[in-house]
């Protein structure tokens, strides 16, 4: 009893060490670069701080303030499902931490909840090992400590929504050894439905790979007929974990489906992506750099000494044939997956990865992991003539990586792996029998510091986001949102001139038009668009908006800051003189607060020529005027918006023109700047706006007033900037600087609005506002009066088959216009209306997953008693 009690101490601490030692390693990493909250840097870069950081104020604000939005959110762009948002982003348990971290110390948070991923992902490692009993005592720590800190979890530490997988992982493989050797099927069904939950994505690819583990099992299994059954076995347990995770898979299906799934490809070309033999890069430790992020080679560094044993397994004779051969095969798959575009789309489930390509590479570092622990066992020595011809194959291929000339390797970094490749060949040439204490210290000893020395200079290469840059915008944001709310707890959307990312509605928790995510329905970026905001397949944001954009959408706030040193700390993306005029209603250090009276409720009665709108024009403020003209039941060939001439153009270096709108204008000497500047003096005191296609952007440097131009710089379609407002007889001068030989004026004018006939137009569709009486995240009810040419209710909630409506207790039908949001059609006169949003098949998806679950207890106490191969 004794015996057993301190072996069973000893395995538990080898456990917690396998925990300790990543975290430790990565904490003194962490302090070495003053990571927060070891100094004044961040782990916040590219996705991580640009929107899972904002995701995760999302998550804490649904969960401690408002639980409705789990399902829906106003803040998502001006309005979105979050249902497959939360799948894809936010269902990881160990977010539960950030809990504890409020505002500006959500960046210490996120330091913290990567800790615990690396500590759990070496330790469930080591549990597997243990369970396995492929590896025993300390030696356990070379490989759970190298699985945890493994190419693709130091190149992914921005994901943070991806690095649950190597935690589960190695859990769903034991469960489906069990499966497989003692016929239990519990626990592959519970860890493969926890994976598919926490992460649909990843869920998917390991189920692949457990499929080709599956195979690489079968030589073990006695006759062709127990290797049948315990095939149907398993496909019966893989359908189960995905029946009980259907409660979130088939939302999250449609909600896919109506998102990132229209982005699926069609056509697929058999091809290699890339010069193959630039993938031997990856055999050099620190291979990764920023530009890897966006295309690049697998991230597969495991450390020489594990990928050698590795690489060993297939010619190891104490293996069945059968099985290498199988585990070659599966090798070759992985390794024509990272290079060949039919199998990358299937790992990928049929979409090409924006950025973080061969998102997969993380299953071949745990096959390679997993062979090495098979074959570097304490009886392992290797022969002197495979040890001379292992290091003539690995001076070749360090060799060859030098001429290929990769940006993201140096010289220093192929000796050093050069170093430790050796070193692991002479390890491997050790006899254990002399000292097998210090034999296994020396394995741990290499294959930490290989790892960790990889995984540092990989890291170093990154740039990251400071800590006050992150903290002091969230305070000065939070402060304004909140004493927004403290003065009108109403429904209303919020505009702002400043910006830190697309996701700041996210993070300060306050409805506005902006987002950026891989959920985002693409009817949504394309009406942004249309009406002149920068927009893309995966963002929007509203940092272009006209008076006319301002009231149909419901803009009754806006935000600017208050003067140039608050710039500083609220980075500037838009510029509108026209809020100018709207009353100054609260201020804080940062921000003044203006309150927009010609804003329109989330709903109101509108004529019913909307219902067949159809969009005629590429001009964005014609779209507006037409827009807002048939809501009101006007002509819309009275435009809301006149074109203007610039007052006078001057030409420095380049053609003269008469017209400026579509011209071409060319450098006449290359080697001098050259320049078009617009002067416009505004004949009234009206509110002007400048239209730009996209390509201005890009070739010309823009200047208003000798200002740096204002003007979030990534859009794809014509946008719209206020020049001018209350400035009659005040020149406005625009300089185009070109940035190349030539410059074409895409869609370059100037608009006047005409303020009367827009008032009128808003006094029509302000006779009949959305009174609301009660409102949540996914629910909005009150009452509404409908006068005799308005027969309908208009919204600008997105139209989505998830909204349902009743109008006086009654269900009611809805209506798409515009393409994008949602109408009902009315009777004139007084109603009570109710909008409501339920996830499209969350109820299919409960029934499943109760049936799922009653089958897997069902089944699960059938097979207790069944005797195990490994007992």
């Amino acid at each position: 009893m004794f015996l057993y009690q301190h072996h069973r101490l000893y395995r538990h601490k080898i456990l917690i060490t396998s925990f300790l030692l990543p975290v430790i390693l990565m904490t003194c990493y962490f302090a070495y670069r003053q990571m927060t909250p070891f100094g004044k840097s961040s782990l916040l870069t590219v996705d991580l701080g640009q929107q899972y950081v904002d995701f995760f104020s999302y998550l804490r604000n649904t969960l401690l303030h408002h639980p409705s939005s789990f399902f829906y959110s106003f803040s998502k762009g001006l309005g979105g499902e979050m249902f497959g948002t939360n799948a894809y982003y936010l269902l990881s348990p160990l977010n539960l931490i950030l809990l504890f971290f409020p505002g500006q110390h959500l960046a210490t948070g996120i330091t913290i909840v990567t800790l615990v991923r690396y500590g759990l992902a070496g330790l469930s490692f080591a549990w597997l090992l243990q369970k396995t009993k492929l590896q025993q005592g300390w030696r356990i720590l070379a490989f759970s400590t190298v699985y945890s800190m493994n190419g693709w979890m130091i190149a992914n530490q921005l994901n943070m929504i991806w690095q649950d997988a190597l935690i589960i992982l190695p859990l769903i493989i034991w469960g489906l050894l069990k499966l497989i050797y003692q016929h239990k099927a519990g626990t592959y069904i519970s860890w493969l439905a926890v994976m598919l939950v926490d992460n649909y994505y990843m869920g998917w690819m390991i189920a692949i790979f457990t499929l080709l583990f599956f195979l690489w099992q079968t030589p073990a299994l006695a006759n062709w007929r127990h290797r049948g059954v315990t095939f149907l076995r398993y496909l019966g347990g893989s359908l189960l974990a995905a029946g009980i995770s259907a409660v979130v898979l088939l939302p999250t299906f449609y909600a896919l489906m109506q998102s990132k799934g229209t982005y699926t490809e069609t056509k697929i070309q058999s091809r290699f992506e890339y010069f193959v033999p630039k993938m031997l890069g990856k055999l050099v430790p620190g291979s990764f750099n920023f530009n890897q992020m966006p295309s690049g080679q697998p991230n597969i560094y495991i450390g020489m000494l594990l990928m050698l044993g590795a690489c060993l397994y297939f010619f190891d004779t104490r293996f069945d044939l059968r099985r290498r051969l199988i585990g070659a095969g599966i090798s070759i798959f992985f390794i024509l997956s990272f290079c060949y575009e039919p199998l990358d789309l299937l790992w990928h489930a049929g979409q090409f990865p924006v950025w973080y390509p061969y998102r997969f590479s993380y299953l071949f570092s745990f096959w390679c992991i997993y062979l090495a622990a098979k074959v570097i066992q304490p009886d392992f020595k290797i022969k002197r003539r495979s040890a001379v011809i292992l290091t003539l194959l690995i001076i070749a291929i360090y060799w060859y990586v030098g001429t290929l000339n990769l940006s993201y390797i140096n010289s220093n970094q192929r000796n050093i792996g050069l170093c430790f490749a050796l070193i692991a060949v002479c390890c491997l040439c050790i006899p254990l029998t002399n000292s097998p204490r210090l034999y296994d210290a020396l394995l741990v000893l290499l294959a930490v510091c290989d790892i960790a020395m990889s995984g540092y200079t990989a890291l170093n290469k990154i740039s990251y986001v400071s800590q006050p840059e992150f903290g002091n915008y969230t305070v000065a944001l939070d402060k304004a949102v909140n004493k927004l709310k403290k003065n009108d707890d109403g429904f209303y959307r919020v505009a702002k001139t400043f910006m830190r990312t697309k996701d700041d509605p996210f993070q300060a928790d306050f409805n506005s038009g902006d987002h950026f995510g891989s959920t985002l329905e693409p009817p949504i970026p394309a009406f942004m668009g249309a009406i002149g905001q920068p927009d893309g397949d995966g963002f929007i944001t509203y940092s272009n908006g006209t008076q006319v954009s301002d009231a149909l959408l419901g803009y009754k706030y806006t935000m600017s800051t208050r003067n140039n040193s608050a710039g500083k700390n609220l980075p500037l993306s838009g510029y509108r003189p026209d809020w100018y005029s709207y009353p100054l209603v609260s201020t804080t250090p940062a921000v003044n607060i203006r309150e927009n009276s010609h804003a329109l409720p989330i709903a109101f009665g509108a004529n019913t020529a909307i219902l067949n709108l159809q969009r005629s024009t590429m001009d964005p403020l014609n779209y507006q005027s037409q827009i807002f003209q048939t809501l009101a039941g006007r002509p819309t060939f009275h435009s809301l918006f006149a074109v203007q001439n610039f007052s006078s153009v001057k030409f420095n270096n380049v053609q003269t023109a008469k017209q400026i709108t579509g011209t071409i204008f060319r450098k006449q000497n290359l080697l001098k700047p050259a320049s078009v500047q617009l002067e416009f003096i505004p004949p009234t005191n009206d509110s002007y706006y400048l239209t730009l296609g996209p390509n201005v952007e890009e070739d010309a440097t823009i200047t208003m007033n000798n200002k740096h131009f204002t003007q979030y710089n990534t859009f794809r379609n014509t946008v719209v900037i206020n020049a001018a407002h209350d400035q009659k007889g005040k020149k406005v001068v625009i300089n185009l600087q070109l940035k190349k030989a030539t410059l074409w004026m895409q869609n370059v004018s100037i608009y006047q609005l005409k303020q009367r006939p827009f008032i009128a137009s808003l006094r029509t569709l302000q006779k009949s506002p959305l009174k609301i009486t009660s409102y949540s995240s996914n629910r909005i009810s009150g009452t509404v009066t409908l006068h005799q040419k308005q027969r309908v209710l208009m919204t600008t909630i997105p139209a989505s088959k998830g909204w349902h409506v009743k109008v006086d207790g009654k269900t009611a039908t809805t209506r798409t216009v515009l393409n994008t949001f949602m109408a009902v059609p009315m009777t004139p006169g007084k109603h009570y209306v109710e909008f409501y949003y339920r996830p499209p098949l969350l109820i299919l998806g409960l029934i499943i997953t109760a049936i799922s679950l009653g089958i897997t207890s069902w089944w699960v106490k059938k097979q207790h008693q069944q005797k195990s191969l490994f007992d």
